[in-house]
């Protein structure tokens, strides 16, 4: 009589799929249960032989495109990937041990949540991953997640929920309560699609779904974002390039706005890694503003600007891009990144959803929270500078202008309605404002000018400009933050 070949974990799989092939080792010690003897023994030995895991949960480490990483791996074929007292006791462990180890922790939940068979002393043990998680993050260490289907319940409401980048399977079925239960609860089926993975990704809820080999690249560029060496030392101040003299800001404002004028969109097509985040991870998303980890010259940071080419098909930046770039900056601040702001926007989106969506107050948040940030801030503005959505992006310890750049608290055109009841006087006003790049360095609010030799080409421009990035951010990691951004507008005008 033959034996039967036991089933090798779906985790397992996955982790072949993603970790570099034959790395992977695992960390787990066999689990302890208080209560044998009982149905419930028995339901442990049926998933172990269905599943051929010991648990619904394996933990380890392994390596990916080099980079060494701890892995926590649901296996939803044991008891439907859910967590009791031992699976909880295996990924608190897991997380502890790679917080002390200082490694990036990449976790890949597939739960049906709490195990139903023990009750409440499970339910609670959630509060206590989330918290391990919360402990592995505040240490600045990258924390990134991976849904896979299905995902529900108490997990996805604690540690799956918690990545600082939050991927998912194609048709992964993602959401809080189960859609059999909610029938059951309720007499009726949940709407259809709701709780889709591409659902979700309209909404900012997920940044992307993703198979397999794609993640993998995924976290490849991520992984050698986050752990770049972080800038060292002081930067020498480069000369000021010389900048033309005397031309209208009228021009400035014109040639900011050609639609051919490269935008934030062809800097980030050629840096070196970029992995695009979207929305605010909390079920909103507003095209008009992206945020991305990248990194540029060897240096990693996170970046958040306006987006022209998406404002000129989505629309102004509304409250939600703003909870956006706030995302942003917490996202800084807890990978210990520099931040990296690009500001080109033509203004705020005006409207009864804005108001209602708090746009004022995001405005002010951003300022607020940007200004504090405990790490480095360059601000890049890049063409069009107006009212509070470029406002929202400007406190920075190095602060850069594009020699046709331009900030003012409105387009020209708004300013001349309110003050002479006519957009005609536009250009005028765009002088006696004091918005272009040449007057924001006199008064400070900028730190250098980059010059814009006519006919450049946009291949040849946007290289320049990233190497400049670069060295500014090199630059702002040797200063004591963030002093600079709060002092920088005090004694401003006259």
């Amino acid at each position: 009589m033959t034996t039967p070949t036991p089933a090798r974990p779906a985790a397992l799989v996955l982790a072949d799929q993603v970790l570099d092939p034959g790395t992977f080792r695992s960390w787990d010690a066999p689990p302890v249960y208080d209560r044998n003897g009982t149905p419930y023994t028995a339901d442990l030995a049926r998933a172990r032989a269905r599943s051929g895991a010991d648990e619904a949960a394996l933990t380890g480490e392994g390596l990916i495109g080099g980079h060494r990483v701890a892995v926590l791996l649901s296996e939803f074929t044991f008891l439907a990937g859910s967590i009791g007292t031992a699976t909880a006791a295996r990924l608190l462990a897991a997380v502890e041990r790679a917080t002390a180890e200082r490694l990036p922790l990449i976790a890949f939940p597939a739960s049906g949540g709490t195990r139903m068979q023990e009750g409440t002393p499970a339910f609670v043990r959630m509060i206590a991953i989330a918290n391990a998680v919360t402990a592995h993050k505040a240490a600045g260490l990258p924390y990134l997640v991976h849904l896979r289907h299905p995902t529900t319940g108490g997990v996805l409401a604690s540690w799956g929920s918690l990545g600082q980048s939050t991927t998912a399977e194609p048709g992964a079925l993602v959401g809080f309560l189960g859609p059999r239960v909610y029938e059951a609860l309720y007499g009726a089926p949940f709407p259809a699609g709701v709780q889709q993975a591409e659902h979700l990704d309209r909404f900012g809820t997920v940044d992307a779904v993703l198979e397999p080999a794609a993640l993998r690249e995924r976290l490849i560029a991520a992984l050698g974002i986050l752990t770049a060496p972080r800038p060292l030392g002081p930067v020498a101040e480069q000369p000021a390039a010389p900048v033309p003299a005397g031309e209208p800001a009228w021009r400035s404002v014109t040639l900011t706005r050609e639609p051919d004028r490269p935008g934030l969109a062809e800097l980030l097509a050629r840096a070196e890694a970029v992995v695009p985040l979207s929305g605010t991870g909390a079920g909103e998303r507003d095209d008009a503003l992206r945020l991305a980890l990248a990194r540029l010259d060897g240096v990693g940071c996170v970046v958040v600007g306006h987006d022209r080419a998406a404002a000129a098909v989505h629309g102004p930046v509304g409250p939600g891009a703003l909870r956006t770039a706030r995302r942003g900056m917490r996202l800084a601040a807890e990978l210990r990144l520099p931040l990296l702001t690009v500001i080109d926007t033509h203004g705020a989106v005006l409207s009864r959803a804005a108001e209602e969506g708090a746009l004022a107050g995001e405005i002010a948040r951003c300022v607020a929270e940007q200004s504090a940030l405990p790490v480095p801030v360059v601000t890049l503005l890049l063409g069009e500078g107006a009212g509070g959505a470029a406002l929202a992006l400007l406190p920075a310890d190095r602060a850069l202008a594009m020699e046709h750049a331009w900030l003012s608290p409105l387009p020209p055109e708004g300013a001349s309605v309110i003050l002479h009841r006519t957009p005609d006087l536009a250009p005028q006003l765009a002088d006696q404002q004091r918005i272009n790049a040449r007057q924001l360095l006199t008064e400070g609010v900028v730190d250098r000018i980059l010059p814009e030799p006519v006919g450049e080409p946009a291949a040849a421009f946007t290289h320049r400009v990233l190497a400049e990035l670069a060295t500014e951010l090199r630059r702002a990691a040797a200063l004591a933050v963030p002093s600079t951004r709060l002092n920088r507008f005090r004694t401003l005008g006259g």
